[in-house]
């Protein structure tokens, strides 16, 4: 059983007021290739297939002609609806998409949709869970306690009564406790969205969706695919991705994955503006990138993002990073690295982000002396 897995689509989305609209257009289309050559058996969407629960039209129009052309392949595919879609408006039509192989996940009713998939090789069942809350649950099960996402998901799957010793595939949208975040995600204070991963052991795997950064959670089998697209500056390292899995077995399991090429990759630069406006500092790369600058000049260049704009055109971002600026910054603590280190190399650093230069000797000794007076007294 081939599985294509992917999630967190965010059809519609703007970046710092950029639409990704024809970003996510060739995004797609790339996909489309990649069903065409892989002929998957079935295609997972993991929720968040909109950016926003009422849509834009060149959205739902974006999102209609990707589903036509899976529908076109004749390939089955499974959708559910993330924190960001509306759950109503996402299944509206699905039984008629039914007829075309396309199933889309209702709106959580205490049950959730099953499908037996079969191929040459055997078959696998694929249980479709939309994103929940625990007061979702709760309404359909009121006698169970339920104070915690973890206990809402355990709840959901104790009454799906699975036969582990079938092939069983769980597509969510929920944050399971370990995974990495990014900054363009929505959070939750304190984690109380947090799900324990252990919910899901009776899985043979569970495709992810709501984290954007692709990784597994302590297994292969309980995995976040990614979105297909970086959204944010925080995930400019990040390689996305389409996440191919192949379940022939309960012991045969096998994951790759396939790079995705944006249309336009989103960066950092850093450099003085004269620095950045020289032919060799941006000759080999592609100025239609989405850019975030850094301009290290000590005073204000006038209307440098315009001026900017002349060759890199999609400047999605601009600050500046020097003394001043760095003398107005308020102190990160996130900043420090402390492992490792003596109380004085530690203070030795707060200084330094503090005030932008090292500690002398002279004050290197005192600092020293006050410390030492201070453990004496409290020995």
């Amino acid at each position: 059983m081939k599985i294509i897995h992917l999630a967190d689509l965010h059809i519609g989305k703007r970046v710092n007021e950029f639409s990704m609209i024809d970003d996510q257009k060739h995004i797609l289309n790339q996909i489309l290739e990649i069903i065409d050559k892989e002929k998957p058996d079935a295609v997972i969407i993991a929720g968040d297939v909109y950016d926003k629960q009422v849509p834009s039209i060149e959205a739902v129009e974006l999102l209609d002609s990707f589903i036509a052309g899976i529908s076109k392949r004749k390939t089955t595919t499974f959708i559910i609806s993330g924190n960001h879609d509306s759950a109503e408006r996402l299944a509206f039509g699905s039984s008629l998409m039914a007829m075309g192989k396309i199933y889309i996940s209702p709106v959580y009713n205490g049950k959730i949709s099953k499908y037996t998939l079969k191929n040459d090789f055997g078959s696998a069942n694929f249980y479709l869970l939309p994103f929940v809350k625990p007061s979702h649950v709760k309404r359909f099960f009121p006698d169970e306690k339920i104070e915690s996402y973890t206990d809402a998901i355990k709840v959901v799957i104790d009454n799906l009564k699975l036969d582990t010793s079938e092939i069983n595939i769980l597509i969510a949208h929920q944050f399971v406790t370990g995974a990495s975040r990014t900054e363009s995600e929505e959070i939750s204070v304190g984690g109380l969205d947090n799900v324990d991963a252990s919910v899901f052991e009776d899985f043979d795997y569970v495709a992810l969706g709501h984290i954007h950064r692709p990784q597994k959670i302590g297994t292969e089998r309980i995995r976040y695919c990614g979105t297909p697209l970086k959204y944010s500056f925080s995930e400019v390292n990040d390689t996305k991705s389409v996440s191919i899995i192949e379940i022939n077995s309960k012991e045969d399991f096998n994951l790759r994955m396939i790079p995705l090429i944006p249309k336009r990759d989103m960066r950092k630069i850093r450099g003085t503006y004269e620095e950045l406006t020289t032919k060799t500092s941006y000759e080999n790369t592609n100025t239609d990138d989405y850019i975030h600058v850094t301009l290290t000049d000590e005073f204000n260049v006038a209307d440098a993002i315009q001026k900017l704009r002349v060759i890199y055109k999609n400047i999605m971002k601009l600050e500046y990073d020097n003394i001043r600026t760095r003398e107005s910054r308020k102190i990160n603590l996130d900043d420090m690295v402390i492992e490792n280190k003596n109380p004085l190399e530690i203070f030795s650093e707060f200084y330094k982000l503090q005030n932008n230069k090292e500690m002398n000797d002279e004050q290197k000794e005192i600092i020293k002396k006050i410390m030492e007076e201070v453990w004496e007294e409290n020995k």
